[in-house]
């Protein structure tokens, strides 16, 4: 047996070594057998080995990695987006880390490795490397032999084609081949595809910027989505350092600001250090519109302008048209991440709640539950061995001797058995009065029950489960929910509604298929982005029910009669999808009202003339929504 153990630890390491130098799919297991206790044979097994193990032959090689961060003029692709903002505003705007210079959560430039724009150290980096220059190509080729491009992919918004162009020509200089992909927004943010599937080398998007810098889904090592785990997370890098998934945790997991900025300055050193992906520059939040609009307020730090749809008005106009150069995917939003699919639903279901200057200030939800105003409780708790329990890095597990704990007086202490004194919270959401379905039906507690049920199955397409994890209990009435924590868990966010969906458990599919006749409430979830009620025309109880999508066109919505808080004061919002050349035009006819930040990358000069002129109205808000280019870090 102990020769067996060996020849085991052996293979084991055998298969990082492999793995580290980007070997075959395969690995070979070798196991001893003893045969009537005397001869000993060998027996040779072929075992698959586990997807996205193998680094990615060039971008697998931190120096490949940090050549490309000084091969990169951030400030020249600000330059190239936002030509008519001035130097010292642009300058303002270039990311060093993935948190904004402006939270609070930021380390400092100090606390962290910047790369400047400095392509004689990027090309030096490469050399050393093992890289060499091919006069003939223009390009480095690798120690191997091959030439070095890699696969840059993004969407077809005109935004990035301009910052992508200059990009290209950046790495070019340094002798970096790059092969540009803009695909539609529906394949990159698609369930399974695109970024979901980690179906890239470099992938340029943004992350919509919110009020508090999360980032668990983000950055954790648990959130990588491969096969193994149904392609759960958001850590499409397949980046794993150990100081930074324990601190994440804990800066998702601490009630003191104090803390929470600790543990978010270790996750950005370890972040630069590593160079898993390329932050670029913050967004600006540009919008054009008709002077005429009346209560269209985007405000900065808002997330989505939508927020008081209800209220917009155009004077002796029942229609107000916002175009997008962007459509859908789908509207469900448990699986569709795209921010024009945000806002589409925002306005199909609302908002419990908007983030005007990155505070937090309720919508549908009569007030935030805190623990000031009692609608949020903090109880001390005698927890034992088994129990599930938030341990002090952040991890849901059973309690078990030698775990860390933080106990209720919030000191880090070592359970060694028995019992531990531990807080748990406790949240009660309450939703305003006279919460109706667009179909006329109040909302109940079964709906409630029936969007927890689709955002914590697997089979739903869900791709995170963090909030599922830590919740030790909900319950449900009609008009909200109280949700209890496991004994440990102290999310600084704890106040905003965990039960993130609500679904319309009555409703009776009408679409043709195995399901017609049967109950929304009835249907697998797996089944459920399948379905048109659910996909493409849900019910929702916001301002504006769908009516109709025709594809590659238009959405059209009409006031909501059931709106909690009022009917729409226009009747009729309708989204035209048009194209990014013509969109300016389009605004100025007269054929759009609304021009937004996800189809604007900045005021152009056909903008600023039009609005000197009065014949639009532009606003530019600085925004916390960041680019970025992710680097796979292993391949299939």
């Amino acid at each position: 047996m102990k020769r067996m153990l060996v020849v085991v630890s052996m293979l084991v390491l055998a298969s990082m070594l492999l793995a580290a130098c980007g070997t075959p799919q395969t690995i070979v297991e070798t196991q001893i057998v003893e045969v009537e206790k005397t001869v000993e044979v060998v027996e040779t097994v072929e075992v698959q080995a586990e997807a996205f193990t193998t680094p990615h032959p060039f971008l697998g090689d931190l120096r490949v990695r940090q050549a490309i961060a000084y091969c990169t003029n951030k400030l020249d692709l600000v330059k190239s987006v936002y030509p008519l903002v001035d130097e010292e505003a642009q300058q303002k705007l270039v990311m060093n880390t993935m948190i904004p210079s402006f939270q609070w959560a930021y380390a400092g430039d100090e606390n962290i490795t910047i790369y400047p724009y400095d392509p004689e150290k990027g090309k030096a980096l490469l050399e050393e490397a093992g890289y060499v220059f091919n006069e003939n190509t223009g390009r480095y080729d690798s120690p191997d032999g091959e030439e070095l491009t890699l696969k840059f992919t993004t969407t077809t918004a005109a935004f990035r084609q301009t910052w992508a162009a200059v990009f290209e020509q950046q790495m070019s200089d340094c002798g970096i081949g790059i092969l540009r992909f803009h695909v539609p927004a529906s394949w990159w943010f698609g369930d399974t595809t695109g970024l979901a599937r980690r179906d890239f080398e470099l992938g340029a998007y943004a992350w919509v910027g919110q009020a508090d810098p999360g980032g668990q889904t983000l950055w954790a090592c648990d959130q990588i989505p491969s096969p193994s785990n149904g392609w759960e997370g958001q850590n499409y890098m397949g980046w794993c350092n150990e100081a930074a998934d324990s601190n994440i945790k804990i800066a998702n997991n601490r009630l003191i600001q104090d803390e929470r900025k600790a543990a978010y300055t270790i996750v950005q050193q370890e972040y630069t250090k590593d160079v898993p992906a390329i932050p670029l520059f913050n967004r600006t939040e540009t919008f054009a519109f008709s002077p005429e609009l009346v209560n269209f307020a985007p405000i900065p730090g808002a997330e989505y302008y939508t927020y008081n749809a209800y209220e917009w008005e155009k004077p002796g106009s029942d229609t107000i048209v916002v175009g997008f150069t962007q459509e859908p995917a789908s509207l469900f939003r448990v699986v569709e991440d795209a921010m024009v699919s945000a806002l589409a639903y925002s306005l199909i279901q609302g908002m419990d709640y908007y983030s005007p200057n990155f505070t937090y200030t309720p919508v549908l939800l009569k007030q935030l539950p805190t623990l000031e105003n009692g609608l949020a409780t903090m109880t001390a708790v005698e927890v034992k061995e088994g129990d599930p329990v938030q341990d002090a890095d952040g991890n849901i597990a059973p309690l078990a001797a030698g775990m860390s704990v933080i106990n209720s007086d919030g000191e880090t202490v070592e359970f060694t058995g028995g019992t531990v004194m531990m807080n748990q919270m406790t949240m009660t959401y309450e939703y305003v009065d006279g919460l109706t379905w667009s179909d006329g039906t109040h909302v109940t507690a079964a709906d409630f029950e029936l969007g927890w049920k689709i955002q914590c199955d697997p089979e739903s397409g869900a791709t995170s489960f963090i909030t599922c994890d830590k919740v030790s209990d909900v319950t449900f009435v009609d008009n909200g929910n109280t949700v209890t924590f496991k004994p440990g868990v102290s999310d600084p966010l704890y106040y905003l509604s965990q039960v993130a969906w609500q679904f319309p458990a009555h409703q009776v599919i009408e679409s043709d298929g195995p399901y017609k006749g049967m109950t929304l409430a009835e249907v697998p979830a797996k089944d459920w982005a399948t379905l048109p009620e659910i996909a493409e025309k849900p019910l929702g109880f916001g301002p504006y029910v769908i009516k109709e999508w025709v594809k590659g066109e238009k959405m059209v919505f009409e006031a909501n009669p059931y709106f909690a808080l009022g009917e729409a004061k226009t009747k009729n919002l309708v989204i035209s999808f048009i194209t990014a050349e013509n969109a300016e035009a389009q605004l100025l006819g007269g054929q759009v009202d609304v021009l937004d930040s996800t189809t604007l990358a900045g005021v152009t000069q056909t903008l600023k003339d039009a609005a000197d002129a009065g014949t639009i109205t532009v606003l530019v808000n600085p925004g916390a929504t960041w680019e970025h280019i992710d680097i796979s870090l292993f391949v299939k």
